[in-house]
């Protein structure tokens, strides 16, 4: 359901202007630089800087892209997701641009700072935030500093930026060039930000000289800056020229290209009159006559920025290509993938979502329960001061924040109201009906209204690959009451290149224990705790109701370690774990979730309103975890034993009842 941005959004600066003045005038580098660096090679250097060297050492090329914030929260919520599809094909870096107009320095959801915060925080991307010195002091500016350091930015692309009316006007209290912004950022930083600068192909039009301009973009190399990203250039021999140019004069950094993709022909023309470029006669050509044919146009563009990378790659002096994407993907991707630098590794660094902030650099375990909603859990533990390293520990009570607003942009649904009643249903008839509802989910099949169940509130993405080895027996339960949530299959020994359940370093091998969380009837819980009792110790269990109603056979409480890897030449890794205390937590966000995303669709006092929060206020959230991983996943035994003690004859079942 995500919207493509507008062609005419006035926002699609990929313009880099700056002012042309100045005052005076072991795995390879690829593995480990992709956007989200791997916990386990924590030791390494994260800095961007230093990613791009190793990179260049061992000749891997690269890509980035560059995204503008939106005008609208919806919008919001659909880049965030863009980030994460687009985020899988491996960019060594995003960056996010700078709107004066659009009140960017603000905690507005539609902020540069905040998409860029977003963007770091919960989609585990490196990037680089845009800082102009339009209409700042230099008071606001380092206020701006200060504040992307807090919320884990290290990259800064520094800016003149463009002048709010036809004319720069002079910022009495602030900075009219780039490099006094470089300047300032080392002054009152030191080296904590790497710092971007731009780099102009033909020299900036408000240059007195193509070579003037080339000095001026020394003294901004000189004054700190660690590398150049370019205006979009429509000519190959545009850039290596430039190139050539630079490192006549001493500028050694890194030079990075800015590619644009042609995708439409107003975009194309916006883009132009905002960059002050021409277009060249023979682009021109092919595309005037088919200016009203988008696609047509996107497939031009796609061979033509193919084939212009193709001779920028082949000439050895260009390690990486950096994409505007005008916040599309279709064309960006297939150029990539036309490229050979498209790679979706299969393998992850860890078995959850690794946030990209500095101070969560050296984590490397968490609870099982938020493994579909790694964002929820980034902001409910965003004010740690530490995060659990090598192993959970035996914390008595982890602070959790509290998840009040489950509207925040990273954490909405990307499906619309009228599509989350398509899935979920328009009217609800009974119980039954929502078991239909879970069990289309994970089948993939259409529910009764003929629209396929895509997401459920505790998993916005379809069924991960890892659960479709328990589908057969997840759609059989799922169909009798037991509504699962969150599952993983025992594991033992597998490498860590297997491209379902792998993660972490080539060489290794992983771990898991079953386990299964689900939602069901407080009978169905009074006759699985008689079932429970056959099949201790090998069963832990925890059982909660919305009230806090709280039945374990956790030993004292402690965490169980449900997945681990073995690693050449590294300490155990257990990065996953079933927590008792933290599982009181999480209920609260699980049954939170029944009401939030899914009885607040429906009027008040509806029927199907009050039948999710029947479910909500009657149900009981499980947690099972088979502990004898070598062996044949018990679970489903434990299930089917339940519902055959349910299927007997009528007993009295008072004893053990656990109704409130």
């Amino acid at each position: 359901m995500v919207n493509q941005v507008q062609q005419g959004d006035g926002n699609c600066q990929s313009s880099k202007s700056d002012s042309s003045g100045s005052n005076s005038g072991g795995e390879s580098s690829k593995e480990s630089s992709r956007c989200s660096t791997p916990v386990l090679d924590a030791d390494r250097s994260d800095r961007l800087r230093d990613k791009m060297r190793r990179r260049m050492e061992s000749g891997d090329h690269w890509f980035s892209l560059e995204f503008f914030p939106p005008r609208t929260a919806s919008g919001a919520v659909n880049l965030i997701s863009r980030f994460d599809r687009m985020g899988s094909g491996g960019p060594l870096f995003i960056d996010i641009t700078w709107h004066p107009a659009g009140d960017p320095g603000s905690d507005k959801e539609t902020s540069s700072m905040m998409i860029a915060s977003t963007a770091v925080n919960y989609c585990g991307l490196e990037s680089i935030l845009h800082l102009t010195c339009c209409n700042q002091t230099k008071g606001k500016i380092t206020d701006y500093l200060t504040k992307a350091k807090r919320l884990g930015l290290k990259n800064i692309m520094a800016l003149r930026g463009d002048p709010l009316g036809e004319d720069w006007e002079e910022e009495e209290e602030g900075f009219n060039y780039a490099v006094d912004l470089v300047k300032h950022i080392r002054s009152e930083f030191d080296d904590y930000f790497d710092i971007c600068v731009a780099g102009y192909p033909t020299g900036h039009p408000e240059a007195e000289s193509y070579e003037d301009d080339l000095r001026h973009l020394k003294e901004k190399v000189d004054a700190g800056a660690d590398f150049v990203i370019t205006q979009l250039f429509f000519r190959a021999e545009t850039f290596l020229k430039f190139l050539e140019d630079c490192r006549a004069i001493g500028i050694t950094c890194p030079i990075l290209p800015g590619i644009f993709p042609i995708q439409g022909y107003q975009s194309l023309r916006q883009l132009v009159k905002l960059s002050k470029l021409e277009v060249p006669e023979d682009i021109t050509k092919v595309i005037e006559p088919i200016k009203d044919n988008d696609a047509a146009i996107r497939n031009y563009g796609i061979q033509q920025a193919v084939k212009m990378c193709r001779v920028l790659l082949e000439s050895g002096k260009v390690p990486g290509l950096h994409f505007y994407t005008l916040n599309r993907e279709v064309a960006t991707m297939e150029v990539l993938r036309q490229l050979g630098l498209w790679i979706e590794d299969p393998r992850r660094p860890l078995p959850w979502a690794v946030s990209a902030h500095p101070k969560r650099k050296v984590e490397d375990v968490r609870p099982i329960f938020w493994a579909s909603r790694p964002k929820s859990y980034i902001y409910r533990t965003q004010d740690w001061d530490e995060f659990p390293n090598g192993r959970w520990g035996n914390s008595s009570s982890p602070a959790f924040g509290e998840l009040n607003d489950y509207y925040l942009f990273y954490l909405k649904s990307k499906s619309s109201k009228d599509a989350l009643l398509q899935m979920w249903g328009e009217e609800l008839m009974n119980e039954e009906s929502v078991n239909e509802i879970f069990t289309c989910y994970i089948t993939a099949q259409p529910n009764r209204g003929g629209h396929k169940v895509l997401c459920l509130p505790w998993n916005d993405e379809p069924l991960a690959t890892e659960t479709n080895l328990l589908k057969d027996e997840l759609e059989k339960v799922n169909k009798r009451g037991v509504l699962t949530i969150n599952s993983q299959p025992n594991i033992n020994g597998k490498p860590s290149t297997d491209p379902i359940v792998g993660w972490g370093p080539a060489g290794g091998y992983v771990f898991q224990k079953a386990y299964l969380e689900f939602f069901t009837s407080s009978e169905n819980v009074t006759a699985l705790l008689k079932v429970l009792k056959k099949y201790e110790p090998r069963v832990n269990y925890h059982i909660v109701n919305v009230h806090g109603r709280n039945l374990t056979n956790a030993p004292d409480m402690q965490p169980n370690a449900v997945t681990w890897g073995i690693f050449p030449g590294r300490e155990i890794v257990q990065p996953t774990v079933v927590d008792p205390v933290s599982f009181m937590s999480w209920k609260d966000e699980a049954f939170a979730l029944w009401i939030e995303q899914w009885a607040k669709l429906y009027e008040d006092e509806s029927p199907s309103r009050m039948i999710i929060k029947y479910i909500h206020d009657n149900y009981f959230l499980v947690n099972l975890v088979d502990n004898d991983f070598p062996l044949e996943n018990c679970l489903w035994q434990v299930i089917d034993d339940m519902f055959e003690l349910l299927d007997a004859p009528p007993e009295p079942l008072n004893d053990g009842a656990v109704s409130e």
